[in-house]
């Protein structure tokens, strides 16, 4: 092997240098193809450490040249943009290869793959496989028992979040801070683990990120460009529980066991969802004898063996779900649902008779459910979800359930009112604690207690609320844009629209059409009035000061956070809520506060209405 032409995989790891410790090599002549050097390069201007690594060699074998070890040249062409286009197609590899043919040389290559081809070709190859010694990565080390995470930023001590759900705290690992050689160093280890170790592999690498998932910690690697510093985020579960341990009653294991199809598993970050996640599918695969897979990106769930875990394949989870189809699995877990395109994927899968437990970031028990209500069919909700599961420090604190009904919804009285219903009922009591409906073109999740209790004996309910502002939606669509308009409910059965004298004959229509086909899609019958007619009803005058910065206007602290139009000479002039104290404020210099100061130095009155 007096001739030889390095691969770019041999350069990485330093194969010459462990050669000429390992063997007698007699000043061996060593040929660097200029497309070896391109890639390096190429690799260095991205930030990736295998380009410097793969530079540091090559300088190191000129130092072995200068001192009578060998002799180093650069050959061959630098790759075109094709060549460099179509990389993992095998072009450069092929100039490599071209190369150690026309010089009759010996190929040393790290590449399993390249040495193969060039084996194939009849070209001289030697394959330097390098002996993976399996070792715990250095930063296992801040991990005991209750370290839920590590993390680690450039000129900043490490902390950990140590604890359990619901009961976490912060604390610093050392008193030294770790400078930017340092935790270069650990992500060179964690990289290269990747590389030779069969359960550690690469999540995600973009520029400037990095996810690994190395056993049991899933790792985090930011640095710049994307932040201003290197930052390493280790996460590991803390418990890894059987579900009987969570003490769930005989009602909700009989569900799990026979019913439960569409499960949703919902909490806040660090609540124990994964942990629950966990416990209920090994109780699917070991206890029920079900065939269950995951969906995840990254794979962070530790499950057994008989449980298979997926990525997006090809980066999609659409490929995936088409794979997981084919396979047909008793119950998939997917973790987690945040895009649209995750809750579609969820629903898909569903309704082709997947069971699914869906993973989802929620801060109420009925999050996860609106979430899924907004990107689905109103109708097809209680196929795609019949179990919603919340989490919160660690413990299952609520289970719902979700049934169809048509009926009229609650805090509506009109009998023509009724329309399908979605009903989320607490699982454990029956209570109705939230109603999903459409009205007009709003999917509207209403929460029972706001209905039957509302806040504010005075105010107006939700239901009001929601009715006003979707007449104000079908009004506006049919009036010029700047028109003013306000909607009123005054009872349950009937809405009052105010609008200018001169728009009324263009929303009550020919013969009345237009108001009524707007009354039948609102279901809701209304009166048309004039706008400046209701402002006649009760104004008050209000007095206005005026500071260096705003004008405040004070319409009394018995008025606090309350809606009122202003009125100027008994003329609209705008609408606003007032704050706690019952004022309302405008900045010093812009249009509106240098008109309501003419409208002061003319003597007219500023008058509010509430409404």
């Amino acid at each position: 092997m007096k001739t030889i032409i390095l691969d770019t995989s041999a350069v990485i790891i330093g194969a010459v240098s462990k050669l000429l410790e390992e063997e007698d090599l007699d000043y061996p002549e060593i040929i660097v193809p200029e497309a070896v050097v391109c890639e390096l390069e190429h690799q260095a201007n991205a930030n990736r450490r295998e380009g410097i690594n793969g530079l540091n060699e090559l300088q190191h074998l000129q130092d072995l040249q200068y001192e009578g070890e060998l002799a180093i040249s650069f050959k061959g062409r630098r790759p075109t943009n094709y060549d460099i286009k179509y990389a993992k197609s095998g072009e450069i590899d092929a100039l490599i290869r071209d190369l150690a043919r026309s010089e009759f040389g010996t190929l040393l290559t790290n590449d399993k793959v390249q040495a193969e081809t060039a084996k194939a070709q009849g070209i001289p190859v030697y394959y330097y496989k390098q002996e993976y010694v399996e070792k715990e990565l250095s930063i296992a080390k801040f991990f005991d028992e209750t370290t839920m995470s590590v993390h680690l930023k450039e000129n900043v001590v490490p902390m950990a979040k140590k604890g359990k759900p619901g009961h976490i705290d912060f604390v610093r690992l050392s008193d030294e801070a770790y400078n930017h050689v340092k935790l270069q160093e650990i992500i060179d280890e964690i990289i290269d683990k990747a590389r030779s170790d069969a359960k550690t592999y690469m999540e995600s690498v973009k520029e400037g990120s990095i996810v690994v998932q190395s056993r049991e910690y899933r790792i985090s690697i930011a640095r710049p460009p994307f932040s201003e510093a290197i930052e390493i985020t280790a996460v590991r579960p803390v418990a890894n529980i059987d579900l009987d341990e969570y003490r769930l009653s005989s009602k909700l294991m009989d569900r799990i066991n026979n019913n439960a199809e569409g499960i949703l598993i919902s909490g806040s970050p660090g609540a124990g969802k994964s942990t629950f996640v966990q416990a209920i599918a090994k109780y699917y695969s070991g206890e029920l004898n079900k065939i269950v897979k995951t969906m995840e990106s990254p794979r962070d769930l530790q499950l057994p063996d008989e449980i298979t875990q997926y990525a997006p394949l090809e980066g999609s989870m659409e490929n995936t779900a088409d794979v997981l189809l084919l396979v047909r699995p008793d119950y998939t877990i997917y973790d987690e649902l945040r895009k649209n395109h995750d809750f579609n994927i969820f629903a898909d899968m569903r309704l082709a008779g997947v069971g699914m437990i869906g993973v989802v970031h929620a801060t109420r028990p009925i999050d996860a459910i609106q979430r899924i209500a907004s990107r689905v069919e109103l109708g097809v909700i209680p196929s795609i979800v019949d179990t919603s599961i919340y989490i919160e420090n660690g413990e299952v604190k609520s289970v719902y359930e979700t049934k169809m009904t048509v009926k009229v919804p609650s805090g509506m009285k009109e009998a023509d009112l009724a329309r399908p219903v979605i009903e989320v009922r607490d699982f454990e009591t029956g209570e109705l604690k939230n109603e999903i409906y459409t009205y007009g073109e709003q999917t509207i999740v209403m929460d029972l207690d706001l209905v039957n209790n509302p806040s504010n004996s005075n105010s107006k309910s939700s239901v009001d609320i929601i009715a006003e502002k979707e007449i104000l939606r079908q009004i506006k669509r049919i009036l010029p844009k700047k028109a003013k308009v306000d909607v009123e409910v005054v009872s349950p059965e009937r809405a009052n629209i105010y609008i200018p004298d001169d728009l009324v004959p263009k929303v009550i229509g020919k013969n009345g059409k237009r108001i009524a086909e707007i009354e039948e899609k609102i279901g809701i019958s209304l009166g048309v009035e004039v706008i400046e007619d209701k402002y006649k009803r009760d104004p008050f005058e209000i007095d206005i000061t005026h500071t260096k910065k705003q004008l405040i206007l004070e319409l009394g602290r018995e008025n606090g956070r309350s809606n009122f139009d202003i009125l100027i000479g008994g003329e609209y002039l705008l609408t606003a809520t007032t704050s706690k104290k019952g004022e309302i404020r405008i900045k010093n210099g812009i249009e509106l506060s240098d008109f309501i100061i003419e409208a002061i130095e003319m003597g007219l009155e500023i008058s509010a209405v509430k409404k």
